[in-house]
């Protein structure tokens, strides 16, 4: 990562252009090149940094679009422009397209001034007249013919890489594509865990499988939900997830009550839906093996800790680990605030086979490094980023780490799966590979799931969850049992 120093230009403008700029010439992630520039530039008021924030996921959300557009009105074609150029015009251009409340007077001035400043003083008039003509002729610009050319169309209509439209539309046909692109271009909802609304999972069904989906006691939403919302935060009632729900209208939530103190953890649906399938029981020993951040690790360790009130069983512990320190100390600083006890963080490659956890484990949780098709709502530049070349390498990488993972269940134990994409080389293809190579057996998810998932899961032993179709980021889920 380029460290980030305070520029004098540090208004929201100017530093959505530097953010754009070291993404495009680094390959930086968005969601750290944002978090570096706002670290640098701590006095930025919310209203700018939200702006700001507009700015960049917008451009970056809909690049494929822009230049689009930006191709019809200019001669020189934005692969041919030089960078600031194509990153000043992509920005006037979303002003311009999207955002009704910006003058579009103010976007082309705008414009033309950073080019000025950028030290691009000679084409201010190139600048100025392509962006004046999209602002007289958007009423009039082509689209793809859509019976004609879908993959195109589709591409267009929803800034999506023509390598994802054409695997897509092969694989699920128009509507499903199409209820997929419209719902990775929304902006994915801020999604918080109640610890203090958790209920105690050391209560099972006569089947013996632990049963989390049961009604929360209403007393319990006193808690943390109430000191958000008198904190002026809405909060609205997850999908699937009792004691999880969705926020809006924050501003600083690291700086709530609810946040300092450690009673709510942010984490989307489809993660604890994971870790509820895993069917943590009292006392159980689970590892996870590439934690960072932590969510699940931290959700698992929690269960643990609420079976314990109720069993005479020992609280269990959580032993997370990843390949590095740096993702080591993000699930520390985590682990701190909540106030965790029974996480264990180790630094380990999960490529390399641990012998010292040969079958110790009650359940291991095997959330990969993936694609990342599922949470391109959340991380609008991975789509750029999808190919046949780096889904086959991430294949490769899940297999080297599947393999020892099938080593560390012990008998009668859980192999839980999981990835944040719905490439089914990533996933079901997967599930095939390790019912093939190792002895490990299906084990259903249905009586793992809510209801209104358990009846699509079946009998399988897994579950693929779509954005668009399924009310919560993309998401595989699959259980194996020794």
């Amino acid at each position: 990562m380029t460290a980030i120093t305070r520029q004098p230009r540090d208004d929201a403008r100017n530093l959505a252009l530097d953010t754009l700029i070291i993404i495009e010439k680094h390959g930086s992630p968005s969601h750290l090149v944002i978090r570096d520039i706002l670290q640098a530039h701590p006095d930025l008021d919310q209203r700018e940094e939200r702006f700001y924030r507009k700015l960049v996921n917008g451009v970056l959300e809909w690049q494929i679009s822009l230049d689009y557009i930006i191709d019809q009105f200019s001669k020189t074609k934005t692969k041919k422009m030089k960078p600031v150029i194509r990153e000043i015009l992509r920005l006037a251009v979303y002003q311009i397209q999207f955002l009704d409340a910006i003058p579009d007077s103010a976007a082309v001035n705008e414009a033309v001034r950073m080019a000025v400043q950028r030290g691009f003083g000679s084409l201010r008039g190139f600048v100025n007249g392509v962006l004046r003509a999209v602002v007289r002729g958007r009423e009039n610009i082509r689209r793809p013919d859509r019976d004609k050319d879908p993959v195109q169309y589709f591409s267009v209509k929803y800034s999506m890489p023509v390598y994802l439209t054409e695997r897509w539309l092969k694989t699920y046909g128009e509507e499903k594509t199409g209820r997929i692109c419209a719902a990775l271009q929304k902006q994915a909802p801020l999604t918080v865990r109640f610890r203090d609304e958790m209920t105690k999972s050391g209560k099972h069904s006569a089947a013996g499988e632990s049963d989390p989906y049961g009604t929360i006691n209403d007393q319990k939403k006193t808690g943390a939900r109430q000191m958000l919302q008198e904190a002026g935060v809405q909060v609205t009632q997850a999908p699937y997830i009792p004691y999880a729900a969705g926020l809006s209208g924050v501003t600083d939530l690291e700086n709530t009550p609810a946040f300092a103190d450690g009673l709510i953890a942010v984490q989307d649906v489809s993660s604890m839906l994971a870790v509820e399938a895993a069917g943590i029981r009292p006392g159980d020993l689970v590892l996870d093996l590439a934690a960072a951040p932590g969510g699940k690790s931290m959700l698992a360790a929690d269960i643990l800790q609420r079976a314990a009130e109720d069993s005479a069983d020992a609280a269990g512990k959580v032993i997370a680990r990843d390949v590095s320190e740096q993702k080591a100390e993000l699930i520390r600083e985590s682990i701190a605030r909540l106030q965790i006890t029974n996480i264990d963080v180790q630094v380990w490659d999960g490529t390399v086979f641990d012998p010292a956890m040969e079958e110790k484990a009650d359940v291991v949780i095997a959330d990969l490094p993936c694609s990342g098709l599922g949470v391109i709502g959340r991380k609008p530049d991975i789509r750029y980023e999808a190919s046949d070349e780096k889904t086959e390498s991430l294949v490769r990488l899940q297999r080297k780490i599947l393999k020892n993972a099938v080593r560390y269940v012990r008998p009668g134990g859980t192999l839980l799966y999981s990835t944040c994409t719905f490439d089914p080389r990533e996933n079901e293809e997967n599930v095939d590979w390790i019912l093939d190579n190792s002895d490990l057996k299906p084990d259903m998810a249905a009586p793992f799931l809510p209801p209104e998932l358990a009846e699509e899961a079946g009998n399988r032993n897994y579950l693929q969850l779509y954005p668009g179709i399924h009310a919560c980021d993309g998401f595989f889920i699959a259980r194996f049992r020794r």
